[in-house]
Order: C-alpha cells, then sequence, then structure tokens
C-alpha cells in the first residue's frame, strides 16, 4: 500500500477561487469590501513571515488590508486600546492578533478583547464555547482547514477512532470539538500520556502535531490510517513535518505531505472566515 497524498494546496486553490467569487459579489451587490487587521507583537521572523503571507493572501482575494507593528516592549494597555478602536472601524470585519506574543503579554486578555463577531482565528472564549455547543461561531483556522480537507477528500469522519497528538487551544482542543460534532471519537494524546504509542496505532486518523521531526513512525501507525501531519520544523534548511513520511506512506492510505498539506488551508480558512464575517456585518 502506498498512501494517497492529501494536496492542501490544491483544495486550497479551490476555496480560494469560491472565496474571490463571493467577494466579487459581495462588493458589487452591497459595496462591502472584506477587511482583515493583523497585530504583530515583536520581531519574530517567522510572524512576520506569517504576517506577509496574510497580507499577498488578502490582496489576491481583493480584501482590505492593515497592519500594525509593536515593540517586543508593548505594553497591553495600548494593544487593547488598539483592538477597541478596530472593533469600531467599520472598514475591518477580522482582527488577528499574530500569535506567539512576548512572554510579558497576557495573551488570553488580549485575545478576549477582539469582539467575537470580528475573531477571525476563533479563539475569543465566546467562539470557542460555541464551539463545544455545537453552535454558529468562527472556528480556529486549522482544525477547520482539516476537516475541511477530509470532507472535500470524501474521508468520512463520522463513527471513525481519531487520536490528535496535541492539546493546544489553537490546534487539538478545537479540532477534538469539531470532530465530536460531526460523530467521531476521539482521544487526545499529550507530554502526559501514558503509552501514547498505543493509542496512536488504533488510530483510523491520526493527527500529529508534536512539533518534532519525523515523531511518527511507521510502527505507531495503523494500516490504512489516514495521517495528518500539522507540524512544520526546519531540518537542514528544510521543511519537514512530525511524521516520517516516506516510511508512514507506505502503511497509511492517506497522508498530507509537508510544506503543501495543512499549511496552505490553515491560510484560506482564515480568508474565509473574514468573508464570512463580512456577510455578518450586512445583518447588523
Amino acid at each position: 500500500m502506498v498512501a494517497e497524498i492529501l494536496d492542501g494546496k490544491q483544495i486550497a486553490s479551490s476555496i480560494e477561487n469560491e472565496i474571490i467569487e463571493e467577494t466579487k459579489e459581495l462588493i458589487e451587490k452591497y459595496g462591502v469590501t472584506p477587511g482583515l487587521a493583523v497585530i504583530l507583537v515583536g520581531s519574530d521572523p517567522g510572524s512576520q513571515v506569517y504576517v506577509n503571507i496574510k497580507k499577498k493572501t488578502s490582496s489576491r482575494l481583493s480584501f482590505h488590508f492593515e497592519d500594525y507593528l509593536f515593540p517586543d516592549t508593548a505594553k497591553e494597555e495600548e494593544i487593547i486600546e488598539l483592538i477597541q478602536r478596530l472593533n469600531k472601524d467599520d472598514k475591518i470585519h477580522g482582527i488577528l492578533v499574530q500569535l506567539p506574543l512576548p512572554k510579558h503579554l497576557d495573551e488570553n486578555r488580549i485575545l478576549s478583547a477582539i469582539s467575537p463577531e470580528k475573531d477571525v482565528d476563533g479563539l475569543h472564549p465566546l467562539n470557542m464555547g460555541k464551539l463545544l455547543l455545537k453552535q454558529e461561531g468562527f472556528i480556529p483556522n486549522t482544525p477547520a482547514g482539516i476537516l475541511e480537507m477530509l470532507k472535500r477528500s470524501n474521508i468520512e469522519v463520522r463513527g471513525k477512532d481519531v487520536v490528535i497528538v496535541n492539546r493546544s487551544k489553537i490546534v487539538g482542543r478545537p479540532l477534538m470539538a469539531l470532530l465530536i460534532n460531526n460523530d467521531a471519537t476521539v482521544t487526545v494524546c499529550h507530554t502526559k500520556t501514558k503509552d501514547i504509542k498505543l493509542h496512536m496505532s488504533r488510530a483510523d486518523i491520526l493527527v500529529a502535531a508534536v512539533g518534532i521531526p519525523n515523531f511518527v513512525t511507521a510502527d505507531m501507525v495503523k494500516e490504512g490510517a489516514i495521517v495528518i501531519d500539522v507540524g512544520i520544523n526546519r531540518v537542514e534548511g528544510k521543511l519537514c513535518g512530525d511524521v516520517d513520511f516516506e516510511n508512514v506512506r507506505k502503511k497509511a492510505s492517506y497522508i498530507t505531505p509537508v510544506p503543501g498539506g495543512v499549511g496552505p488551508l490553515t491560510a484560506i480558512m482564515l480568508m474565509r472566515n473574514v468573508l464570512l464575517a463580512a456577510k455578518l456585518s450586512l445583518k447588523k
């Protein structure tokens, strides 16, 4: 068996085309251009790259885009003051604070300052609560992208045993809720999990987001499993995931590559949330 590649770039491109068409209609019919504001605190090179990607993607989609840069020494109050101003700005439908933040800042307090209606990262407590209660709200982008990839690849999650190796609020916890809402049976593993290999080896769908190159080896994967690699690591100047791709591919039925798997979907699901926020603003 050689696993079929789940091509995130191709799926993201298809979603992007849909967004372009819907955006064109929104502008022509209602005179509303989706607007995204991104706040970057500090000079982390990786974060700067991600902000530039969002800027370029916004331009391709004909979105309005604003970015705000604060130094590493920024105070919480000045960031929250900006967020409160953007909350009231009708040109801005989505507000994103690029993570991680410098350690002296209270991440939860800053994210909670964003209006839930403009929380396109889906990290506000209200949107997280709505996800758990299976109510309409913004869903964090990586979990939303993973589910969209599975759906568009005609992979059913209902009744499947899913193991997620991550418990962060960006990936593991919201993905757990999203999959449970879609009738999967979900196990979440983390650094304190006993015999993590045992859990992973029984998964119909295995999601790895541990940040360790080649952490998932073939002996940890069930024959015919679907393997979703969320990890992004740099080894000897090259990007790789958390999965030993070449060997696991011989055992899995489907697998995501790195790069070109989950990453492109995370970025485009953000933009889909911005478009949704712009549409919802018409109902106010």
